[in-house]
Order: C-alpha cells, then sequence, then structure tokens
C-alpha cells in the first residue's frame, strides 16, 4: 500500500473545494469513497465517473459518500458534470501539497517515454469510523464502480 493509506489507517485531515460550492472534510469523513482519477473529459476518467453516478442511488442506500477527485479546476469539474450529467460531486485537489500528494497518489508518470507529474487512479473505501477499510491502487476502469459497491454493501 502507499503511505498513508494503509487500511485502518486515518485520512489525512484536510478540506478540498466541491464543484458544488460545498467542502469536502476528510476529518469528518464516515462511510465514503474517495474515487481519484487523472483528468476531466478524458475517455477512462469519463467512463469511471458515470459509472459512480450510475451506482450513486445504490451507494447512497448504504450510507456511502461517493466523491470523485483530481487536480482540475472547479469551473472545469462544473463542465465536466454538466456535460455527463454526473450525480457524483467532484472535488479539486490543485493544491500544492495537497491530498492526493499526501497519499502519494500524485507522482511521477511515464507515456511514450515522456515522463510528467500525474494522479495514479486509485480508490479508497472509509467505514464508519473515517479510517480506511479498503484500497484500490492503480485501477482499472472497466467494472470498478461494481466492485467498490460490493465492498461498501460489506462494510
Amino acid at each position: 500500500m502507499m503511505a498513508g493509506i494503509e487500511p485502518g489507517a486515518r485520512l489525512p485531515a484536510m478540506e478540498l473545494n466541491l464543484a458544488d460550492g460545498g467542502v469536502l472534510d476528510t476529518a469528518s469523513l464516515g462511510k465514503a469513497v474517495l474515487f481519484f482519477y487523472p483528468k476531466d473529459n478524458t475517455p477512462g476518467c469519463t467512463t469511471e465517473a458515470k459509472a459512480f453516478s450510475e451506482l450513486a442511488g445504490a451507494f447512497a442506500e448504504l450510507g456511502v459518500a461517493v466523491y470523485g477527485i483530481s487536480k482540475d479546476s472547479l469551473a472545469k469539474h462544473r463542465n465536466f458534470i454538466a456535460k455527463h450529467t454526473l450525480a457524483v460531486p467532484l472535488a479539486t485537489d490543485h493544491e500544492e501539497a495537497g491530498l492526493s500528494d499526501a497519499l502519494g497518489i500524485w507522482t511521477t508518470k511515464k507515456l511514450y517515454g515522456r515522463e510528467f507529474m500525474g494522479l495514479v487512479r486509485t480508490t479508497i473505501l472509509t467505514d464508519a469510523d473515517g479510517r480506511v477499510a479498503r484500497v484500490w491502487p492503480k485501477v482499472k476502469v472497466a467494472g470498478h464502480a461494481e466492485e467498490v459497491l460490493a465492498a461498501a454493501r460489506a462494510l
């Protein structure tokens, strides 16, 4: 596991701004899914956000909040939500030394021999006490939201 996100650990206490004007406070999380994704309006990220949106009602019935998090701006998040009719709130983690930095999932990536900073697609499920219950590192999008829902049902 990556530093700071082992099962049983608490997430670093941080506040992230939500596209709807609210705040995601990691210190007051109960049962929640935090899915970190690289970039709004890209194919894999759109598929993932839409899959979690389709299951938003099922998560809500379990009392599990769902949040999508990337380094994109609030304006980009609002556009992404409107364009794809997303039903899950999106938070921005654009601050340097933000949550994804603290969790070690904002890191150097390689694509076609080029190195750049990027977000590793990662999902975290927290329990009723706000402790990490499960972590999915380097997520593959197909079937992922359903897998997370199954884990949430087992909490």
